[in-house]
């Protein structure tokens, strides 16, 4: 009674004070799009340049967009699908987007799924599971093609689903206006894995790379305006310490220059400061928010992470608890190899685990730096600049999953 009287408190008080510290936190979400796009102007125009003879009925060139976590390509895409989509529907050639996360779970886990959501975003309804493939594939085909019109297929994190499926999808979706009688198709790639393409068959690779546009990591100046923009938005007025944007944003910049990290942080910051009960958020909240980010970021990531990979974190963590500062890709490979043999795992190459930790660099896991030396080349130098908690927590998770 006492655990129930204690929680309608707490939400009681929650209905009835008067905001504080946010009037719209939403606005701090990656799925919140703004009415103005700050800093993409260039990426903006030349996306549209690209589509924009579909609105006279042609099919404009396949676009491949990358760039690191959290550059715009995804909110710059939608932006411009939902524009071109308004200004069709004014004229004579209508253009239809599809949009597809491809990491989305029971919509593109498997081939068959995400042609099913496919087909239904088209108008035409199939159970998830229990036909034959061929027929979803000729309902798909058919729903394409019903009628005269553009259909521009956005795959976002287009990498996973290569991962999932491989590449003959991507192929036969390229192909397909060779089939087509009304309609005609175009497709948008967009990846934060820089190295993507590298993998594709060079039948693929040459089509969705018609038209490539890369989307460049943000300076902490331009991450300072897009959160002063939202704050505006999101924050009750003077709930900010004058320190509090400039911090996200710098702290933001270090880190490949991910605008949802500054907004995830700002956002995480007027959270804490509101379950505290102060009435303004400080740059003792940052601190607070980066570390809780941090934790669950990088335990969230380590559990995802292919088995190969978490064998090289296994590798490197053994290596940072004997003290070592000076970890090299070498004594890395070393101790993969023993612990592959160990588990039964085939061992990859020492040029592909080189790969491999610039991806855990990438990730914000390790940090990963090039060194010279001198008339011997250059090599890798590996550090573990995580704390003590989120260590164990990290060696835990790849002891459970890396057993034989």
């Amino acid at each position: 009674m006492e655990t129930q009287k204690t929680i309608r408190n707490i939400f009681q008080e929650f209905i009835t004070k008067p905001p504080q510290i946010f009037k719209n936190r939403d606005v701090l979400t990656s799925e919140f799009t703004p009415e103005t796009i700050y800093h993409r102007n260039k990426e903006i125009n030349t996306i549209a340049s690209i589509l924009a003879p579909s609105l006279k009925g042609a099919r404009p060139s396949n676009i491949f967009i990358y760039g690191l976590t959290g550059t715009g390509k995804t909110l710059v895409s939608k932006h411009i699908a939902e524009e071109l989509e308004k200004i069709s529907s004014q004229g004579n050639f209508p253009v239809k987007v599809l949009y597809i996360n491809c990491k989305m779970k029971k919509i593109s886990d498997t081939e068959y799924r995400l042609v099913t959501e496919l087909t239904r975003m088209l108008g035409y309804n199939l159970p998830t599971t229990g036909l034959p493939t061929d027929y979803i594939y000729q309902t798909f085909f058919n729903a394409l093609d019903s009628e005269k019109r553009i259909i521009i297929l956005i795959l976002d994190e287009i990498d996973a689903l290569v991962e999932k499926m491989g590449d003959e999808f991507l192929y036969n979706l390229t192909r397909i206006n060779q089939d087509l009688k009304q309609a005609k198709l175009s497709i948008i790639g967009i990846t934060n894995d820089l190295h993507f393409i590298e993998i594709l068959d060079p039948r693929v690779k040459s089509s969705l790379r018609e038209e490539e546009v890369l989307f460049i990591p943000y300076n902490a100046t331009q991450l300072h305006d897009i959160l002063k923009h939202r704050a505006q938005l999101a924050f009750v007025e003077e709930a900010l310490s004058e320190e509090v944007i400039p911090k996200c944003a710098a702290l933001a910049a270090q880190e490949h220059g991910d605008a949802r990290r500054a907004l995830d942080l700002l956002r995480v910051a007027g959270e804490i400061a509101e379950r505290m009960g102060d009435n303004k958020v400080t740059e003792k909240h940052v601190d607070m928010a980066q570390e809780k980010i941090d934790y669950d970021r990088i335990i969230e990531s380590t559990k995802v992470l292919p088995k190969q990979t978490k064998v090289v974190l296994w590798a490197i963590l053994e290596l940072a608890e004997t003290k070592r500062d000076d970890i090299q890709t070498g004594d890395v490979y070393d101790i993969y190899q023993k612990k592959c043999k160990e588990i039964g795992l085939y061992p990859l190459t020492q040029r592909r685990i080189s790969d491999l930790i610039s991806e855990l660099d990438m990730a914000g896991i390790i940090n990963a730096k090039v060194t010279s030396l001198g008339r011997y080349g250059r090599t890798r130098v590996i550090m573990f600049n995580l704390s003590e908690p989120i260590k164990q927590k990290i060696k835990a998770i790849l002891n459970e999953s890396l057993v034989v």
